[in-house]
């Protein structure tokens, strides 16, 4: 049964994407992607709950696949010479160059071990985990860009729909990440790791604006620097005769006497930082927020960010306790601090909501780097539950954005009485990033455990939670700060819409509840695949060790009360008398005026500090680059 499974999720997305393309009724294409949506759910779901079981191909049939495989990343890289060459960007020509030049070696050397079959599928837990993180979120965003995108070609008004080309996209890039998660053999990996930057490049650019072409490129060639540090890696690996398969590699482990070994590693790694938008490539994540708010969501939750997070899990065991994993551990931690103190001074919702994801995983990339069983647990389940808040966040605000035309958080001031669902399910989302007992402070809590014995580690990620809550709770105080004037009607969404928003908000509410049962299901064979042994054990609905305690369920039920109460607390401020704010009894007519210079009136607005001399991209930005190259630098040196 195994690799049906299998077969469905590497080969369903793909021919969906080629149906959409050439399906022009909206329908037909509706149907193809939300069947394509239960079926690879259904799948990775069925595949969570079968025995691990690595898929082999003969030798034959592996000799075929690898000379396709070649073929395609010559043909992938020839098409990034086209777009560099269309769009005029030289990086984009020179990186593309670049790696069609490390191709050629590879072609001319021998095979890295003779006897060993490269294409093989690999399954096991941290595969498991990351599939069922593309394939139960990456449909849900595809379902909500069903409505979504219709609204946004009647605001674009083009000459013609481009929606077979978006969801040809969108599907295309659910395949390459099953392909790249699946994949054991790094020559596949890297094709899958390429077509997704391809498909990135073409989602961030599809309104065709001059604004999007320019953030399109600027990710083309960022992400090629990931795909030049990758190719070098595979060269090495050639040169030193190390089977370039994800297997040999853990196989070799961290004591492999080739000088070539740690060097190729440090590459990986290096490609993981880019893909994942770690400072200082920090700049392609933030163009993109240019694109359909969908694609944010697809990228940020399940696919292009993931990457990163998932290769350097993978490599986890190769530079665990090594001068590398603590470097690794720094970097990701100031990141962490750095990124959560820029979304302070943000108050473009999309920004902030980028500043966030890369400061969540800077975190995941310092538990990684600490490599202790607490730390990687930390890891897995905050990949997990960053994904499914991520999107719901997302989505959340290209459904408010396109309702009142603005995704400026301040435009969002009482917006619970306009779109009191949207607005609850921000808030509820908002509240999974920052309280108890939901699954990122479970995580947060683990990585500040494990991070107890390293000093300059945990005061980064003590600083960084500081700063998150201020980002987090400022917004959603602007969502609840208006009195309800009106009765409570709760707006009218499409289908797609509300039901891709409320299995999110559900799933990540129900999901955190069930966190200590999935630790056991998923997380602690995932921190298996990554070389470590359970450290939680899980008793009456609480995830214990020897340094603490943390009660999931029963913090849940709590949860439940104080919603309860809040309700009926929301009911009786509803009957309440609005009472307008005290201008010192200077109210000029309006209850938010007041008598200002030459007695005209003049109206009071509220608004946050944003803090931008202190916060401000400028002023910030400069200084956590430097940082962040100086860290780079150290850890690429430690590779030997």
């Amino acid at each position: 049964m195994t690799p049906y499974l299998i077969l469905v999720l590497l080969v369903l997305p793909p021919v969906a994407a080629v149906a959409c393309r050439w399906c022009r009724s909206d329908r037909l294409r509706s149907g193809v992607i939300s069947v394509t949506g239960l079926a690879v759910a259904w799948a990775a779901l069925g595949l969570s709950v079968m025995p691990p079981a690595d898929v082999k191909i003969g030798t034959g049939a592996g000799q075929v696949m690898d000379g396709l495989i070649q073929v395609a990343d010559i043909g992938l890289l020839l098409l990034f010479l086209y777009y560099g060459r269309r769009y005029r960007s030289r990086a984009v020509l020179v990186l593309a160059g670049v790696q069609l030049l490390l191709h050629l070696p590879m072609e001319l050397l021998p095979p890295a071990a003779a006897g060993t079959t490269l294409s093989v599928l690999h399954d096991d837990g941290l595969t498991r985990v990351m599939l069922l993180v593309v394939n139960l979120v990456g449909p849900l965003i595809c379902c909500h860009a069903l409505p979504y995108m219709h609204n946004h070609e009647k605001h674009l008004s083009p000459a013609a729909s481009t929606q077979p080309r978006f969801f040809f996209m969108m599907l295309l890039f659910l395949g390459a990440m099953n392909g790249l998660v699946l994949a054991n053999a790094l020559n596949h990996i890297y094709f899958c790791f390429e077509l997704t930057t391809l498909c990135s490049f073409l989602l961030i650019g599809h309104d065709g604006t001059d604004e999007a072409n320019q953030n399109a490129v600027r990710a083309l060639w960022i992400n090629s620097i990931a795909g030049v540090a990758f190719a070098l890696a595979l060269l090495l690996l050639r040169f030193g005769g190390i089977p370039p398969v994800l297997t040999g590699l853990l196989a070799q482990g961290a004591g492999a006497s080739s000088s070539i070994f740690h060097p190729a590693v440090a590459l990986l790694c290096l490609a993981a930082f880019v893909k994942s938008a770690q400072f200082p490539f920090q700049r392609w994540l933030l163009g993109a927020m240019v694109a359909p708010t969908p694609v944010s969501a697809l990228l940020h939750a399940s696919t292009m960010v993931k990457v990163g997070v998932y290769l350097l899990l993978r490599l986890a065991p190769l530079f665990s306790g090594t001068f590398m994993g603590r470097c690794t551990a720094i970097y990701g931690a100031l990141i962490f601090m750095g990124a959560a103190g820029l979304a302070v001074g943000q108050h473009n919702g999309k920004k902030i909501l980028a500043y966030s994801t890369i400061s969540n995983l800077g975190l995941i990339f310092a538990c990684i780097g600490l490599g202790t069983p607490a730390a990687l647990t930390a890891a897995v389940l905050l990949m997990i539950f960053h994904a499914l808040t991520k999107a719901l966040l997302f989505l959340c605000v290209g459904t408010i954005e396109q309702h009142i035309h603005s995704r400026d958080i301040e435009d969002m001031r009482g917006l619970y009485a306009v779109m009191p669902a949207t607005a609850m399910m921000t808030v509820a989302g908002v509240l999974m990033m920052i309280m108890p007992p939901f699954g990122m402070l479970l995580g947060k809590w683990m990585a500040m455990e494990a991070a107890a014995r390293a000093v300059d580690v945990i005061l980064l990620i003590a600083a960084g939670s500081a700063l998150t809550v201020i980002y987090w709770a400022r917004w959603a105080g602007l969502l609840m700060s208006e009195p309800i004037t009106v009765p409570f009607r709760v707006e009218k969404m499409p289908v797609a819409t509300w039901s891709a928003l409320l299995a999110l908000c559900a799933s990540g509410a129900a999901m955190s509840a069930a966190a200590p049962w999935i630790y056991e299901a998923l997380v602690g064979k995932a921190i298996g695949a990554a070389g470590a042994m359970a450290t939680y054990a899980v008793h009456a609905g609480a995830m214990e060790n020897a340094a603490g305690r943390f009660a999931v369920f029963p913090l849940s039920l709590l949860m439940i009360g104080g919603c309860i109460v809040s309700i009926l607390a929301f009911h009786h401020a509803s009957r309440g008398r609005p009472v307008s704010p005290y201008l010192c009894g200077e109210q000029a007519g309006a209850p938010d005026a007041f008598h200002g210079p030459m007695d005209q009136p003049v109206v009071a607005h509220v608004g946050n500090f944003y803090l931008q001399s202190i916060f401000g991209e400028a002023t910030l930005t400069p200084w956590l680059n430097t940082a962040a190259i100086a860290l780079l630098i150290l850890f690429l040196g430690g590779a030997r």
